[in-house]
């Protein structure tokens, strides 16, 4: 049963127009053109930007990261997994929950990021509760990071699966950001629970990674 399913699920994504695209584009990920497509929309990420990408790998959305901020910029990627070299991306392997790991990025950028973005996403156990649970923790995770990092009038991006814990974690991106969307990508497919919560416009000033 599981070769079948994999063959199956192997056939679609062949069919599947934005892995195509990706592909031809030479994009990592199809998941590329959710931020193409998000900041078409919001225009979150400007030229001369600094960006944070967190749960980078394989590195379509640093990609992207590294087109709209333009030459001379900075793109940072973190991940725990291995991420193969991007021109203008530096990575740093590592886990957002430790104040180090922080803590060493600002060393790198004192002065702040003027974006975060998140593609982060649990590993899918088929348990729609838990999964939709965890997916709200990594978010919780991603706006702490960000709270840290942004300067004022910073930018956010977070994945989201929705659900009943969604209200929330929305609200709490509402205290931080002046202008905070939910938004569906035409790139994410249509059978998918994911969603990006958006906040523009970062209220306050940073908090110290060590106390927060």
């Amino acid at each position: 049963m599981g070769r079948v399913v994999s063959k199956q699920w192997r056939a679609q994504r062949k069919r599947d127009y934005y892995y195509r695209k990706a592909k031809e584009e030479q994009y990592r990920s199809r998941a590329s053109y959710k931020l193409l497509q998000l900041n078409e929309r919001f225009g979150m990420i400007h030229p001369g930007d600094t960006v944070v990408d967190l749960g980078a790998s394989p590195g379509g959305w640093s990609q992207v990261a590294v087109e709209l901020v333009g030459e001379g910029s900075r793109v940072f990627a973190l991940d725990m997994d291995r991420f193969a070299p991007i021109d203008g991306v530096t990575f740093i392997r590592g886990d957002i929950r430790d104040a180090d790991v922080v803590a060493g990025l600002l060393e790198l950028i004192p002065e702040g990021a003027d974006v975060v973005i998140s593609d982060m996403a649990p590993n899918i156990s088929g348990n729609y509760s838990y999964d939709h649970a965890r997916s709200i923790e990594l978010c919780e995770h991603a706006l702490r990071f960000a709270s840290t990092v942004l300067k004022p009038n910073g930018n956010f991006v977070a994945k989201m699966f929705f659900g009943d814990l969604s209200k929330d974690y929305v609200a709490s991106v509402k205290r931080l950001f002046y202008s905070v969307n939910v938004h569906h990508p035409r790139a994410s497919r249509k059978t998918s629970s994911e969603v990006y919560v958006i906040g523009l416009g970062s209220r306050k000033p940073r908090s110290n990674p060590r106390t927060s």
